[in-house]
């Protein structure tokens, strides 16, 4: 194995797994190592929810993300989640909505084709995922999730000619799946500002994955079951020192699949919600706890996806 692994660190990635794990120097713009973010805010009723949850509860929460999808929000939605997102400095991310497995095509749903996941079929659902982007542009929103490599790439495109605003947050779902420091790299090269990592990665894997790019990383600590529903509460100071820049993310365990949402899971994704804070402030004493001297982000951070509200648009 000598030659691949020398082949491997002369083209400047790691040529193994980090058993004794380094601590990361990298940081996010204004010199923190982790910022918190909260998934699946599923529309304006859950978010008030969640936002009425961490006043009462005193937590920093640096981002929410959504993951029905820009085109399941109506234009009003949208800017009213911009609105109660951007006036507190927190960024806001909403799924692009056409994906494979919403499409005609069964192969994502197959034994053999789930591999495909959440990716475009076709130039015609490229065009779609186009289109929402620029819809909640439009609309305020400076932050999304994507889950498909081609559209990756186009939203680095879309920067350059002026057809998304530079500032925009383009964050990779953990659906996309790079699981190795080439792979994740290549991510970042072709657009990835932020990249959700699988979430069944061991440290050292996770380590070697951030001496081989420089974007934050996001790391579900608790994780829904349909990606295998781990508690890594414990783990989050190692996650934070050899990660950073990190985003530690709650997710849900046993919990049903809200996607698509709508009024007809509005009551559930309200106690969801509510949940979620819960355990971000069970992480955050985790840190309090054991890492007291890791360094966070203000609101309203560099980098942070912070919405534009035009408040005479959106009346």
């Amino acid at each position: 194995m000598k030659e691949s692994r020398e082949f491997l660190e002369q083209l400047g990635y790691p040529s193994a797994d980090f058993q004794e794990l380094p601590t990361s120097t990298k940081t996010f713009p204004d010199g923190a190592q982790y910022r918190i973010e909260l998934p699946s805010v599923e529309g304006p009723a859950a978010l008030k929810q969640t936002l009425k949850e961490i006043d009462r509860l005193g937590l920093t929460i640096h981002r929410v993300s959504q993951g029905s999808g820009i085109m399941l929000q109506t234009d009003e939605e949208i800017r009213e989640m911009c609105e109660l997102t951007a006036e507190r400095g927190m960024e806001l991310s909403l799924f692009v909505g056409p994906r494979g497995t919403w499409d005609v095509s069964a192969g994502p749903l197959t034994p053999g084709g789930k591999s495909q996941a959440l990716r475009h079929e076709g130039a015609d659902q490229l065009v779609y995922a186009m289109e929402d982007l620029k819809r909640g542009a439009a609309l305020g929103l400076r932050g999304a999730l994507v889950a498909d490599e081609g559209l990756l790439l186009l939203t680095k495109e879309m920067k350059k000619k002026g057809q998304l605003p530079e500032d925009f947050v383009v964050k990779v779902s953990v659906q996309m799946g790079a699981a190795n420091p080439v792979s994740v790299k290549l991510m970042e090269d072709i657009g990835a500002d932020t990249y959700n990592v699988p979430s069944a990665l061991t440290l050292p894997k996770l380590a070697a994955i951030r001496q081989a790019i420089d974007i934050p990383i996001d790391l579900y600590v608790e994780v829904p079951d349909t990606f295998g529903g781990f508690l890594r509460y414990y783990e989050i100071p190692e996650i934070i020192r050899v990660l950073a820049p990190v985003y530690i993310k709650f997710g849900l365990r046993n919990h049903p699949d809200v996607y698509p949402s709508g009024k007809q899971w509005e009551s559930t994704n309200i106690s969801l919600a509510e949940e979620r804070v819960r355990r971000a402030a069970l992480g955050i004493q985790m840190i309090e706890r054991y890492y007291p001297e890791a360094k966070t982000s203000k609101l309203g951070a560099e980098g942070l996806g912070i919405a534009r509200v035009h408040k005479e648009a959106a009346r």
